[in-house]
């Protein structure tokens, strides 16, 4: 059974990380808040700019020829910004999966811990009982580490088909944009 004191420290750590996660997530916020104050910077600024080399076209081909010159930076910037904010929101995601993992595995040692300390005291004749209940909470346990292996996987492979898709975003632009040169 756990002492009012060991119960104190439970419930302190247990404030302790919920505390760093919350200020992890701030710190989150404020690099999202950054990063689209930063876009939206750069997108006006490369506005301004496109704008002005538009206006200094002479004909229609010196025209389609700044346009898709303007075009390609503009959309690696695109793909860039979403790169990053994707870091971001995965960042925080992994942080708080990795407590709530850190704290389901805690929990689970101490309800073990519980369990085999409780058994011990148990009346004769329970023995079948609680090999039954041992034989759940590992099957609990599988369950639950099959389930976090399928989590990872599932977070690995959305990470990997943002790669991908970033990367052919960039393909398709740097094609479009030589296609439209070539029209020029």
């Amino acid at each position: 059974m756990m002492t009012p004191e060991q119960f104190l420290d439970v419930q302190k750590a247990n404030l302790e990380k919920i505390l760093g996660l919350s200020q992890q997530s701030f710190s989150n916020v404020e690099k999202v808040v950054e990063l689209n104050l930063n876009a939206v910077k750069a997108y006006m600024e490369d506005s301004v700019e496109a704008v002005k080399a538009l206006s200094s076209a002479k004909d229609i081909q010196d025209f389609v020829a700044i346009s898709t010159s303007v075009t390609q930076p503009l959309s690696e910037k695109a793909v860039s910004y979403s790169k990053d904010l994707y870091s971001l929101s995965s960042g925080i995601a992994s942080e708080a999966a990795k407590l709530v993992e850190e704290q389901v595995s805690e929990n689970n040692k101490k309800f073990v811990e519980l369990f085999e300390s409780a058994s011990k005291n148990a009346p004769a004749g329970s023995e079948s009982a609680v090999a039954l209940m041992k034989s759940a909470i590992t099957a609990a346990n599988t369950a639950y580490d099959s389930v976090s292996k399928a989590t990872k996987q599932a977070v690995e492979m959305a990470e990997a088909n943002v790669e991908a898709a970033t990367k052919a975003t960039i393909k398709a632009t740097n094609t479009a944009t030589t296609k439209a040169r070539k029209a020029a």
